[in-house]
């Protein structure tokens, strides 16, 4: 792989709390934190970290989740709450999937294992920094360019963010941006002040149906077998923002009445309180189901639907938008490049007919997975985006096979009754899925995140795959 670290990031000065009792592997560390622009406050013990955390803030922290005082698991919490905006990273020589999991859908940056090289920990501090220097993204990012279906997307959020107490439903395949959607019309909505306001994102996929209750709204010390603190809930946790439910075509039937009493009546109760509070943010859902069809075969309330379409907005796939791909590709090539602290190539125009020629079936998530992989592979200092026309193409059968799987699961699930042969090339998919989650693991040495970039999904949907096979995490 090129070293794109010989282009140097612009320094940012930036604080690091490093929690770390192996003291030869804290030197290591502080080495590439200064190399990088950064200042590091030690500390050895959990204890020591929390009293430090409580009287200064930092714009980063690395955790070994095992120390002499115990683990850092719930020194997780205690970090987040103080800095919010802050990447965590854990990087520990004794892996816990579960926890990996868990600590990843409560905002974990990247979960590393020891032992970590200097070249992978100064690519994935150079990710973070990128994170501590962005600024939200703007409504912009949605609906760059021209095309008709884009203007009309703008046009609606612009409307919708007119109406804060409105729920409004994004509809749209996987990868088109309904979460980029659902930021701009945060930026929308709260105008100046959105920066300060909380965007809470909720992956209802990933939401353990034992937990929906607590996760969502919080809990009272007690309520149940393992609480033994009070829970802060999510809903909680977005008031006066926006709260974010991704993927609510996934809530199972029997939890789906508890969100239709939220949403109507925009109320909720801390399982195990008998206090009700009000919610005043914004509500904001995403699905790339048809829950018609969804309500149709029995697995969606009709009365949830019901409160959801008031107001919806669909964000068109790429191939309607095609026209707007190469502003989408300068636009995309600079962030990728920032991010990789490399000046952003030219794109030849070849190659610019084929991206325009192929349907993207992975939309704009393929089309970035697609730039990254050419920018990792392009010589530093060449002014052309390098891009193998062969190469494009495999890649290209790779991301439609993989979404295909996704289509035929969807299919399957929402026709079954008309289509039961549908599910027949799964098990030739999810071989092609196993290769390259191996590929992409070996190639980011182990860390979640960055892996889940380069197969162009979520880090949350990256570690529910893993559960199928752990094997592919490594010896624990």
């Amino acid at each position: 792989m090129n070293d794109l670290g010989s282009n140097s990031l612009e320094r940012t000065a930036f604080n690091v709390l490093m929690v770390e009792d192996d003291t030869s592997f804290a030197v290591m560390v502080q080495q590439v934190i200064t190399a990088e622009g950064g200042t590091v406050t030690h500390a050895n013990t959990l204890a020591l970290a929390k009293e430090i955390a409580a009287k200064q803030s930092f714009d980063l922290v690395l955790l070994d989740n095992h120390l002499p005082d115990g683990k850092a698991y719930g020194f997780f919490d205690f970090f987040s709450r103080r800095n919010p905006e802050a990447p965590i990273l854990m990087i520990t020589g004794l892996p816990d999937l579960s926890e990996a999991i868990a600590l990843t859908r409560n905002g974990l940056f990247d979960y590393l294992t020891k032992p970590v090289s200097a070249d992978a920990l100064t690519a994935t501090l150079r990710r973070a920094i990128v994170r501590i220097r962005a600024k939200p993204a703007g409504a912009s990012a949605v609906w760059q360019g021209e095309a008709p279906e884009m203007r009309s997307v703008g046009e609606q959020l612009e409307q919708a963010s007119r109406h804060p107490t409105v729920t409004v439903l994004l509809t749209g395949e996987s990868g088109v941006g309904k979460d980029v959607a659902a930021r701009a019309l945060h930026s929308l909505t709260f105008g100046a002040e959105a920066s300060s306001a909380p965007f809470v994102a909720v992956n209802c996929a990933a939401l353990p149906g034992e937990m929906f209750e607590s996760e969502l709204f919080g809990a009272e010390r007690g309520a149940y077998t393992g609480a033994d603190r009070k829970r802060v809930g999510l809903v909680a946790a977005a008031q006066g923002g926006t709260l974010f439910l991704d993927e609510i075509g996934e809530v199972p039937l029997p939890l789906q009445a508890k969100l239709l009493r939220f949403l109507e009546a925009r109320e909720f109760r801390p399982l195990g309180s008998t206090a009700v509070e009000r919610f005043t943010g914004r509500v904001v859902a995403a699905t790339n189901k048809i829950l018609r069809a969804e309500v149709t075969a029995g697995r969606f309330r009709e009365d949830l639907l019901f409160r959801l379409e008031v107001m919806t907005l669909e964000i068109p796939p790429l191939r309607r938008r095609i026209q707007d791909l190469p502003a989408l590709t300068e636009s995309v090539l600079a962030h990728l490049s920032e991010r990789y602290g490399c000046k952003p190539p030219l794109i030849r125009k070849e190659d610019l007919a084929l991206l325009q020629s192929h349907p993207f079936p992975g939309n704009v998530r393929e089309l970035r997975n697609i730039l990254e992989r050419a920018l990792l592979r392009t010589t530093p200092g060449t002014a052309w985006l390098q891009i193998d026309p062969r190469w494009l193409q495999s890649v290209a059968d790779a991301t439609a096979a993989q979404a295909g799987s996704s289509t035929v699961t969807r299919i399957a699930d929402s026709l079954s009754d008309l289509l039961p042969e549908a599910r027949k090339s799964l098990p030739a998919l999810e071989a092609q899925e196993y290769r390259m989650i191996r590929s992409a693991l070996s190639d980011a040495k182990g860390g979640i995140r960055r892996a889940a970039t380069q197969l162009g999904i979520s880090p949350q949907a990256l570690l529910r795959r893993l559960e199928k096979w752990p094997e592919l995490r490594g010896p624990d």
